[in-house]
């Protein structure tokens, strides 16, 4: 049967980033042209890259790690917006996630670099005090009251499908659902009338696997998880979520906790917050921050123990 002009078109975009691809899946009606929005798309999250990155030597984020304590630092528009958002669950999470470990990061090789044994040792034995008591933030500038390495691993991939959410927006699409990695945004319903939908994946780095799935509609989620990234160092596989007070890898944690939020970063950031915090606290947390949450733990059976927090996961 002929197409007629009411027909949507469905366009599924994409492109690379910070070491993983971006996408955007979208209907329009026929004869739009996505070319210029592909290169917009891409250019939006190769901004929040160059801002972020802790990969790229001459990036925003490393010039303000190089820059001297006490001295106010010229920052752009979205990376202060960045640190303003997770500076803020750093504080309400009681420094559960923090900005401020970018040390520990690169020591355990969770940066360019391997691991380190001699920067392991300084980061185990370094004080430590939170982001958010350390960093001062002014209008378009900050400073840092103590000689910490920021990190924004655990929050500039959310921002970045916020980012690309934002610049279909302005195209003037309304429905659609955008992600980076597994962290998705989705904004309206789909053609048929129905929310989006998006697989929550099993813990199992060995393969990839649904374990639920999840419809999404005007909201984000995000997932921290054990078993995509990670270091095997002396032997042990060590995830790459850091534990503030150590500066060392989580020792203990859930399998993964996925958070879901009004935006991408908002998101991120939590997921990793409540990582920290396990289970028990972690869904206290969430009731507290009005969050939905769903953790995942491994049990003595080699099986997977849901516990989901908030109404979406019920």
């Amino acid at each position: 049967m002929p197409k007629t002009s009411t027909d949507m078109m469905r366009h599924a975009l994409n492109g690379p980033t910070m070491g993983t691809r971006w996408s955007a899946l979208f209907f329009t009606p026929a004869g739009f042209d996505p070319a210029p929005l592909q290169q917009a798309l891409q250019a939006a999250v190769a901004e929040v890259d160059q801002q972020m990155s802790g990969w790229k030597p001459d990036s925003d984020l490393m010039r303000i790690n190089q820059a001297p304590v006490g001295t106010w630092i010229e920052a752009p528009r979205h990376l202060m917006e960045v640190l303003r958002l997770g500076l803020a669950i750093g504080k309400a999470s009681g420094g559960a996630f923090d900005v401020a470990l970018g040390d520990a990061v690169t020591a355990w090789g969770f940066g360019p670099g391997a691991a380190s044994g001699e920067r392991i040792r300084i980061a185990l034995s370094a004080p430590r005090r939170p982001g958010y008591e350390v960093i001062e933030l002014g209008e378009g500038r900050l400073r840092k009251h103590g000689a910490i390495t920021l990190d924004l691993h655990g929050i500039a991939k959310g921002y970045g499908v916020d980012r690309l959410a934002e610049t279909l927006q302005a195209f003037g699409i309304t429905s659609f659902l955008a992600g980076i990695d597994g962290e998705m945004r989705a904004a309206g319903l789909r053609p048929d009338g129905e929310a989006w939908t998006i697989a929550v994946e099993m813990p199992d780095h060995a393969r990839r696997a649904a374990h639920s799935v999840l419809a999404l509609a005007d909201a984000a989620v995000a997932t921290s998880g054990d078993y995509r990234h990670f270091v095997d160092v002396g032997g042990r596989r060590l995830s790459h979520t850091m534990d503030p007070r150590r500066g060392a890898p989580l020792a203990a944690s859930p399998a993964s906790v996925s958070v879901v939020a009004r935006t991408c970063a908002e998101a991120d950031g939590w997921a990793t917050a409540l990582m920290v915090l396990g289970p028990e606290q972690g869904a206290a947390m969430a009731a507290a921050q009005g969050l939905s949450a769903l953790f995942l733990t491994r049990a003595a059976d080699g099986g997977v123990i849901a516990r989901p927090a908030g109404a979406v996961f019920a």
